[in-house]
This record gives C-alpha cells, structure tokens and sequence, in this order.
C-alpha cells in the first residue's frame, strides 16, 4: 500500500467547533500527523456534549493526537512553543487577535519556525 498522501506532514491544530476539527480531520484522514491542541486541562469542551452533541469529539477527532494545556501556566505555553517549532502547519479558528494574545500569532511564530505554514 503506498504511503498517505500527507504522510509526514506535522499539523498542530488550535480549533473549536465544526469547520475547525472537519478541516484537521480531513488532514488527518489524508495522513497527516495533527496534534490537536486542547486549550483547558480537562480538555475540549466538545468531548462532554450530550443529546444530539455526543459523539461529535469523536467522530471529528479521529486520527489525531490530542493535548491538553492549561495556557495560563507558563510550562504550557512552553511545551505548546516547542511543538510548533517543529510543526509544519498551525490551523486555528479563532476570532482575530485571539492566537496572538496566547503569544503563537504569526510574527511571533515566524521568528522560531519561518517554514511553518500558517
């Protein structure tokens, strides 16, 4: 079987939602190595939707890796930095301003990892 068409490509995702798991998922799905950044220590709060919700974080999280980091430490903010360093993509959907208030909007990213595709 020849390898995935993204076999090698490391994805950190920073997303909520709907479009923002279905555009790693299809990554993932590709091939893709996506680590799926979880910005609280218990976790996405996807993963706890019932009724017509449960299911969700597992269908749109399939084939990816998962982290949970609590960003108002600075041990989180760190390891988070040293992910992306060697990353090749960085997808999110937050509202404008919201990646760079964390400190991993674009300028500041650049500056460590100028490859990285935002």
């Amino acid at each position: 079987m020849p390898p995935a068409p993204l076999a090698g490509l490391r994805v950190v995702e920073f997303v909520h939602m709907v479009m923002g798991p279905a555009c790693g998922l299809v990554l993932a799905d590709l091939g893709a190595d996506v680590i799926k950044v979880e910005p609280r220590p218990d976790g996405d709060n996807t993963r706890r939707l019932t009724g017509s919700g449960a299911g969700f974080f597992v269908m749109f999280n399939r084939n990816k890796r998962s982290l949970a980091v609590d960003f108002k430490r600075p041990e989180g903010v760190a390891l988070v930095q040293k992910l992306l360093v060697k990353a090749d993509v960085l997808i999110e959907n937050f509202r404008p301003g919201a990646m760079g208030k964390l400190g991993f909007g674009y300028a500041a990213l650049a500056a460590t990892n100028p490859r990285l595709i935002y």
